[in-house]
């Protein structure tokens, strides 16, 4: 027999057999199927400890899971700035309302936004404590527009809360915490919710990762002509494209975040450092000192002319260096803007490393209100424990299931192919969640038992549909009897597939993760471990 002709012949027991091995790559070989370099052994502790590339949840890990809304109130649909013919959009009136606003409640940094939605419609959100409603509906109804008070809703848009989840899963990866997991859920009366899942942190330090909004900013300190100093935001988080790992200063005491501007803002910032003198008079020019709480003391500053650059983290000025040199003499000769790169200081490490993974992930868009969250947290040792059980669990379950059949059928040629193929789902489910690290929790367990459960009952649906009208003693009898119990096991498997894709899809906590679990494996089993099954059973129970 050639190639082709195997090929063609054993096409479905070498489909199972891949699926099987790339499953067991994933599982088990550092770094997994795509050669992941997070994965091999040696970078993380964590991965020392385990001996497969899976990754554990809250319920298997330990950790804490936080829930709370959006702090935040929204005008929804003020305005429409899509011409009706065209479909342009008047960005200029989008910049006005949004002045406008800023100018009447003077919120602080970050702390509103307008909202520009695909249709073209605007809603105008605001994050600052201390505005009321009204206040809120009135500073809208001043920019010509059409609002009342009940036209404000407390919490934000669509697009912000996406931004938000976004935003935190990218914070979440950048500090190196696997397994962390963040979504939208919503209540019986129709909040909204922000869900933060992360493995092996207490609630306190999940808090306060969460409360960090990530916005930063560099602020050039500097005479203001009149005998006093004043503040200027020369850059913000969104010049920054490029973020390298916190280092010691080399100059002086603390620690430095070396970073690259975006083209467009170095030529403005490279023009304004020149214009207010940081690279002449100015140059080391900064003699600020530092608060107990490490923060630049601008209070007490003497009467000497201070000219600092001001690291500001989430409107608390954490640093201030002076204008090196180097540095000065490469703007003042406009050369820096070509290769645009300088250093973000910061008083000691872990605001140096906060620093570094607000501005990879991004300015959170608004709070979090933590006065109204639910916190949910396991001990690790307590999930160490249930790892275990589910371990333990998991084995009695596959064995009893093997008794059973065993004891039914007497008949090793049915049972253990029966057996095996049944562990093959769910070996290659692990793999699948290997691969997309899927954080495996409680509820991941239960949906593997399920998973054996109903793959076994296919199988046993397959091997009496096959055996108990007589004898086989034909291919065609086989193919014939074969095809009417994959039917019966097909509708099985789309009456399943439909009764759980609403666990699957909507936001219903543990339930989700076992509805994903059982239809993955209702998946994989009918399209590749069942048919596999039958073939094994045709070359065992015929000639052929």
């Amino acid at each position: 027999m050639g190639p082709k002709a195997f090929i063609k012949e054993y096409w479905r027991i070498l489909l199972l057999v891949t699926f099987v091995g790339v499953a067991l790559v994933a599982l088990f070989i550092p770094g997994g199927v795509f050669g992941d370099s997070s994965l091999v052994e040696g970078d993380d502790p964590e991965v020392e400890d385990n001996p497969t590339n899976l990754v554990y949840g809250l319920g298997l890990e330990g950790g804490t899971r936080i829930s709370a809304p959006v702090a935040g109130m929204t005008a929804d649909n003020v305005e429409s700035v899509a011409d009706q013919e065209t479909g342009d959009v008047d960005h200029d009136r989008v910049q006005e309302i949004e002045a406008g606003v800023q100018e009447e409640l003077d919120p602080g940094a970050g702390n509103m936004s307008v909202v520009l939605h695909e249709d073209g419609w605007v809603s105008v959100e605001i994050y600052e404590d201390g505005i009321s409603e009204a206040e809120f509906a009135q500073a809208l109804r001043n920019q010509g527009l059409d609002v009342d008070e009940d036209d404000v809703r407390a919490g934000v848009t669509d697009e912000t809360r996406e931004a938000i989840v976004e935003t935190i899963q990218t914070m979440i990866n950048e500090a190196g915490l696997s397994g962390g997991t963040v979504y939208e859920q919503q209540d019986p009366i129709g909040s909204y919710y922000v869900v933060t899942e992360v493995p092996d942190m207490d609630p306190d330090q999940l808090r306060e990762l969460l409360s960090d909004r990530g916005v930063v900013e560099v602020w050039a300190y500097h005479p203001d002509g009149n005998g006093s100093h004043t503040n200027e935001t020369v850059l913000t988080g969104e010049d920054i494209t490029g973020v390298d790992p916190p280092q010691p200063d080399q100059q002086g005491s603390g620690y430095v975040v070396p970073v690259e501007v975006s083209d467009d803002a170095a030529w403005d910032y490279q023009d304004r450092m020149n214009a207010l003198q940081f690279t002449g008079a100015g140059q080391q020019q900064c003699g600020l000192e530092y608060t107990d709480d490490d923060l630049v003391d601008f209070d007490h500053a003497d009467d000497t002319d201070h000219y600092c650059l001001v690291t500001v983290a989430d409107g608390d000025p954490v640093a201030a260096h002076s204008m090196g040199p180097d540095l000065a003499n490469s703007m003042s000769q406009e050369t820096w803007a070509e290769s645009p790169t300088f250093q973000m200081g910061s008083q000691n490490i872990e605001q140096a490393n906060s620093l570094a993974v607000s501005l990879r992930a991004g300015a959170l868009p608004a709070p979090l209100d933590f006065t109204q969250d639910q916190t949910y947290s396991i001990e690790p040792a307590l999930a160490d424990q249930f790892k275990f059980y589910s371990l333990l669990i998991g084995a009695l379950s596959v064995l009893t299931v093997a008794g059973m059949v065993f004891l039914r059928y007497r008949n090793p040629k049915v049972a253990l192919p029966m057996i095996l193929t049944a562990s093959t789902e769910v070996v290659i489910l692990l793999g699948f969640a290997a691969l997309i690290k899927m954080p495996l929790d409680l509820s991941h367990v239960a949906g593997f038992i399920a998973v054996v459960g109903t793959g076994v009952d296919d199988l046993v649906i397959i091997a009496d549909e096959v055996m108990d009208e007589g004898e086989v003693n034909s291919q065609r009898v086989f193919e014939s009897r074969f095809r009417k119990a994959f039917w019966i096991i097909g509708a099985a498997a789309a009456t399943t597939i439909i009764a759980l894709s609403p666990l699957a899809v909507l936001s219903l906590g543990d339930l989700r993760g076992f509805a994903i679990i059982t239809i993955l494996g209702v998946l994989i089993g009918v399209l590749i471990t069942r048919p596999a099954y039958g073939d094994i059973l045709q070359r065992l129970l015929t000639d052929k």
